[in-house]
């Protein structure tokens, strides 16, 4: 059973439903060119139309600075979002007030609206409690589907869950039910790869996992950082040396909780980071002093598939290595194809998220065999470095 309230107990019927969706879609030539965050909500708004409910979008579109602005209007999206949706959708050009207020009016039960960018007021993002009252006039429910702005604690994400019942939609469910069993409840053991650039843009994720899980597996660029911390060369890589004393924290950290810190023992080092650049495979400390690791080697590689075979959980945040250029992708490659292959049979729960590691995902060809995909990039984190997302708590069931 959900810890969170969701559609299932709500009752929408003859409604004003007002619903939190992610409509910060790309766009060119004032048209979507990604509509992967209109089609995650469609099941949310498909559900409460299809109940009788009165479904009244609210969103917020790119970061206007001075109110309304031609450019940061939410009616561009209104077609792409009324295609996917298969029926009409109405547009309101202000998100309180009179012209709010009359649009929803002459709605009839399941007709579906979609308000002007709540960011064209100062009060969003202030979570004003005069401006929170304003947008809650407007309805007699409020769902939130928007899982991407859950960290945020705005008017509509998390102000008008203290005024109205408040509701999980189908997408924030499913991400949460996700997230939960990966980390707060997860079938052991447990494996996290934490890759990517530097240590210091996850000092509190990487502090939080040693807690949490029983494998901690480090690519990318910070695990030089680490290897440095052990005394080991690393030539011209990615590195900060200054963190050595925090890297080797963590290490204590991870052996006091129980948790195995899982280090490359090989890497692809090259002189120049350029796709296709003349490559060797090192062993640890066996670097020159003018080539820089770009990807995890083989027996690295060999070593994490074999401990996918041993593990029931993973979750995933950072690639191996510069899986952008060929022929440095080989190991984030290999392995995110082995943890598909193993979600896809029912083997493990592999749930992954954050922009780099969708995009090195996608480029394996893997992403669809996950378990789950976040596409949330700084709530996927938070919640991660086990933090409170407000968007989230006022959602829990009492």
């Amino acid at each position: 059973m959900s810890a969170f309230k969701t559609l299932d107990d709500a009752d929408v019927k003859g409604k004003r439903v007002l619903v939190r969706v992610d409509l910060n879609v790309p766009m060119e030539d004032g048209h979507v060119t990604d509509d992967t965050r209109i089609r995650a909500v469609l099941p949310t708004i498909t559900e409460i139309a299809d109940k009788g409910g009165k479904v009244i979008l609210l969103a917020h579109f790119g970061r206007p600075k001075e109110g309304p602005e031609a450019k940061y209007s939410l009616e561009q999206v209104v077609p792409a979002l009324a295609s996917r949706l298969g029926m009409p959708v109405a547009f309101a050009a202000d998100s309180i007030g009179p012209v709010a207020e009359e649009a929803i009016a002459k709605m009839a039960d399941g007709d579906v609206l979609l308000l002007e960018n709540t960011r064209f007021y100062k009060g969003e993002e202030k979570n004003d409690p005069e401006h929170v009252k304003k947008l809650a006039a407007l309805g007699d429910l409020y769902v939130n589907d928007a899982f991407a702005t859950a960290h945020r604690a705005h008017a509509t994400t998390e102000g008008l869950a203290h005024l109205l019942p408040a509701y999980a939609g189908r997408c924030m469910q499913t991400e949460l039910d996700a997230l939960t069993k990966a980390l707060e409840a997860p079938e052991r053991p447990v494996a996290a790869v934490v890759g990517g650039a530097k240590v210091s843009s996850k000092l509190e994720l990487l502090g939080n996992l040693v807690k949490k899980v029983d494998y901690l597996i480090i690519g990318g660029g910070m695990a030089n950082t680490f290897l440095a911390a052990g005394g080991l060369e690393v030539g011209k890589s990615l590195c900060e040396h200054d963190l050595a004393p925090t890297a080797r924290e963590i290490v204590e950290k991870a052996k006091a909780a129980g948790c195995a810190v899982v280090l490359p023992v090989d890497g692809v080092a090259a002189k120049e980071f350029k796709a296709g650049a003349a490559n060797r495979v090192v062993k640890n400390g066996g670097i020159a002093a003018d080539e820089m690791v770009l990807d995890a080697g083989p027996d690295s590689v060999a070593a994490v598939i074999a401990l996918l075979g041993e593990i029931k959980t993973l979750v995933w945040n950072g690639p191996f290595g510069a899986f952008e250029i060929e022929p440095f992708d080989a190991a984030t490659n290999a392995v995110a194809r082995r943890a598909g292959e193993l979600a896809a049979e029912g083997k493990i729960t592999a749930v992954a998220g954050g922009g780099d590691t969708v995009a090195a995902l996608n480029h394996a060809g893997a992403a669809d065999d996950f378990t789950y995909i976040s596409t949330a990039g700084g709530a996927f984190l938070e919640w991660l470095e086990g933090k409170a997302l407000p968007g989230v708590e006022c959602l829990r069931k009492a």
